[in-house]
């Protein structure tokens, strides 16, 4: 009798008259006869195996599905067929070991699965090693907050432009997304910058201060946004001066409050703004500086509800500080949000928090 023969006699009587330990024991013993003889066998037999095993998982229980999945995902000759049903399983215990190990998968099966199956199919499929562009492209998209946090923490997922820019877009207020795509070697130095513009305070504090290797295109960043700050302070701090001297006389007469500071702003008063907002604050001048310099505008609107101003004051700050190219919807909205959710306390803790990593900066 020919193995074909065996096997095909066998697995009836199994599924006909076996109960599920009769199934159990011979997909043990069908699965220990593949992988002892796998390399020997034609492709005809190595797609009967597959069938055969296929059958057998079927009938049987999640738990025992589960087992098999675990033994075949690290194998590299594991019968693709069922590896493939094995992933596609609706029960996370029985499709997670192979979604996140098994070489078998091809991407067409990683970008079908993702598309279709679970959020904890997606976080499996996630935790992969040297994911495709492809495959990532789907998990940012349609990956809830755990899953696009465990893409960003995979180093050896590859992310094209498109994916980093849904990445920055989901980590709008989620400051450890920021930190986590913010830190990846190989993001494009257009999407850093952008991350710096709308990442929170302490995110952008972080970011800045964090020892990021030798990453050149990153670096290359920093250094340009270090000297454009510079650039700006020689020549803000040239019209100090004439400001400090008559802001100063105003503070001490007791005429400089928030109406002075909103004209200030309005009519485009850079260096008047920073001394009048530095003495109602009690903060030094070069922390209204970086914030009116910096890219972003969350210690701006710290300052702002720490001197107690109104909305529109504030928004007369970030208007001055936007110039020309003026503040887009988006960035509106998330200041007038942070703006009214803040509180005074929680401003003054926040300053103090980002006065401290700057000054270890």
């Amino acid at each position: 009798m020919t193995l074909t023969d065996s096997l095909i006699e066998d697995l009836e009587r199994a599924l006909a008259g076996g109960g599920e330990a009769h199934r159990v024991a011979m997909l043990t013993q069908v699965t220990d006869l593949f992988f002892a003889g796998a390399s020997r066998y034609s492709a005809e037999q190595v797609h009967l195996f597959d069938e055969v095993i296929a059958k057998l998982a079927a009938a049987i229980e999640p738990m025992a599905r589960a087992k098999l999945a675990s033994r075949l995902a690290g194998a590299r000759n594991a019968p693709a067929g069922v590896v493939r049903k094995l992933a596609f399983d609706d029960n996370i215990a029985v499709a997670g070991p192979v979604l996140r190990e098994s070489e078998c998968l091809n991407d067409s099966d990683l970008v079908a699965n993702a598309n279709s199956k679970s959020q904890q199919h997606l976080v499996a499929i996630s935790q992969r090693k040297n994911l495709s562009e492809a495959v990532t492209d789907v998990l940012v998209t349609r990956g809830d907050r755990e899953v696009v946090h465990s893409v960003s923490k995979n180093q050896s997922a590859r992310i094209s432009y498109a994916g980093f820019r849904m990445l920055l877009k989901r980590a709008v207020g989620d400051d450890k997304l920021a930190l986590l795509v913010g830190t990846r070697a190989d993001l494009p130095r257009q999407h850093f910058q952008r991350l710096i513009e709308q990442a929170s305070a302490a995110v952008r504090a972080r970011l800045l201060a964090e020892n990021l290797g030798d990453n050149s295109a990153i670096d290359g960043v920093v250094d340009e946004i270090s000297s454009g700050l510079r650039n700006d302070a020689q020549t803000l701090s040239a019209n100090y001066a004439a400001a400090l001297a008559s802001v100063e006389v105003m503070h001490r007469a007791g005429r400089l409050g928030e109406a002075e500071v909103g004209h200030f702003a309005r009519d485009g008063r850079l260096a008047e703004t920073v001394v009048a907002l530095a003495l109602i604050c009690g903060v030094e001048s070069d922390v209204v500086e970086r914030a009116l310099l910096a890219p972003g505008s969350d210690i701006l609107v710290i300052l702002a509800k720490l001197a107690g101003f109104s909305w529109n004051t504030a928004k007369a700050i970030l208007l001055m500080k936007a110039g020309a190219r003026g503040l887009s919807d988006q960035e509106l909205a998330h200041a007038t949000a942070s703006f009214h959710r803040l509180q005074a306390a929680t401003a003054r803790d926040v300053l103090g928090f980002y006065r401290t990593r700057d000054t270890a900066a």
